[in-house]
């Protein structure tokens, strides 16, 4: 015979599944708030993201100087500098070899474009001249009928570019700021602060910083890792402009999805123009198998150690921000997850009893100690912005 349910039991089992999920609503309500104020707010919060992402790679050799003896704002205007030169000469590096072969790589193109017509000219398609002459004609054709909104997407595209051009003298305004200024912001946040807000707000945005910190190192390992084996590829097939591509690869790997599209497309025309069908296929098998083991083995291993997540968690962010948000979800799903469980595992500390929480700190994976933190744990110089 079956038990009885409890009534008693079944209502308090209702009232506290109401009042949770009331509780979950609330919670989900405020995420929505957050969301449309970043939204209606982000052409400055934008330019703000760039500037710290950048700031934690040009931080190191800004608190060298100033640990010898420089003053903060000439630190940071040398820092600046060096940081605009070395952005110069990778687009020299990757431009003027470009340039100086353009000449023969137009020939190479035009020689392709040619034996492609005569592949497809022969069997099994069969496609004769007049036919490419009048899927060519039609081409032309459908674009003299479209040009409205071919200038459409042309100007959408120029103000793409222009707002991208602001983003990056803002971001590297704000870099300037940041690395002058950054390390006085958390001292000017406790004493504004009440209470033990004063504490946990610091500490919070501490781990924070390092965190953020962690994510453009191992980004930075990962597109190195993409460069050197691609560029050995290209090497041993004999590709022209290895250094070019290589040094593209590793800029193209801090944008996801895209960078690597892109970078993948212009070696394999290169191989295409200057080797040949059989070798384009090749440098287009090593691109397909390294991009694969990075994106699938790599980055997820080095992130995962880095940044205190596991692996799983993190192609998870990267697929669920790239659906939510595109290119731009793609390149913050990561940093926004570890930046969530830093919170939620300080939020953790706070709610535990201080031995239960001395143990889940020693037993939780997180990003490796860093040797410039000083006594305590606090970092020295931290430079979270104002």
């Amino acid at each position: 015979m079956s038990a009885t349910l409890s009534s008693e039991k079944t209502a308090a089992a209702l009232r506290r599944s109401a009042r949770v999920s009331l509780e979950l609503l609330l919670v989900l309500l405020m995420a929505a708030v957050v969301l449309w104020l970043l939204g209606r707010t982000w052409p400055v919060v934008w330019p703000l993201i760039v500037g710290l992402l950048l700031t934690t790679l040009t931080w190191p050799p800004a608190r060298f100087l100033r640990r010898r003896g420089w003053r903060p704002a000439p630190a940071a205007a040398l820092v600046t500098v060096l940081f605009l030169l070395v952005g110069t000469g990778i687009v020299a590096l990757i431009a003027i070899p470009v340039a100086s072969q353009s000449g023969q790589l137009a020939d190479g193109v035009i020689e392709g474009i040619g034996r492609l017509r005569e592949w497809a000219a022969g069997p099994p398609l069969n496609i004769s001249d007049a036919q490419i002459t009048g899927a060519f004609d039609a081409a032309v054709d459908r674009i003299e009928n479209s040009v409205g909104s071919v200038v459409t997407t042309a100007v959408t595209g120029v103000s793409t570019v222009f707002s991208g051009l602001v983003t990056a003298v803002l971001a590297l305004f704000l870099m300037f700021f940041f690395l002058k200024d950054g390390p006085r912001f958390l001292p000017w946040l406790a004493r504004q602060l009440p209470g033990r807000l004063s504490t946990d707000v610091p500490v919070v945005a501490e781990r924070c910083w390092n965190t953020l910190g962690s994510f453009v190192r191992s980004q930075a390992f990962v597109g190195l890792l993409d460069a050197v084996f691609i560029g050995i590829g290209l090497w041993i097939l004999d590709v022209p402009l290895v250094l070019p591509l290589a040094v593209l690869t590793f800029v193209s790997a801090f944008v996801p999805i895209v960078g690597a599209v892109f970078a993948g497309l212009v070696a394999v025309l290169i191989a295409l123009v200057s080797n040949g069908l059989t070798d384009a296929l090749i440098v287009l098998a090593i691109i397909i198998v390294v991009q694969q083991l990075e994106g699938n083995v790599f980055q997820p291993m080095i992130q995962s150690r880095g940044l205190g997540l596991h692996a799983a968690v993190v192609l998870l962010a990267v697929t669920l921000g790239g659906s939510l948000a595109g290119i731009v979800g793609s390149l913050l799903a990561v940093p926004v997850a570890a930046l969530i469980a830093v919170i939620w595992n300080y939020l953790r500390e706070q709610l535990s009893d201080p031995g239960e929480a001395s143990e889940q700190r020693d037993q939780e994976p997180g990003p490796d100690p860093d040797p410039e933190q000083g006594p305590g744990g606090s970092h020295v110089d931290t430079p979270v912005p104002a």
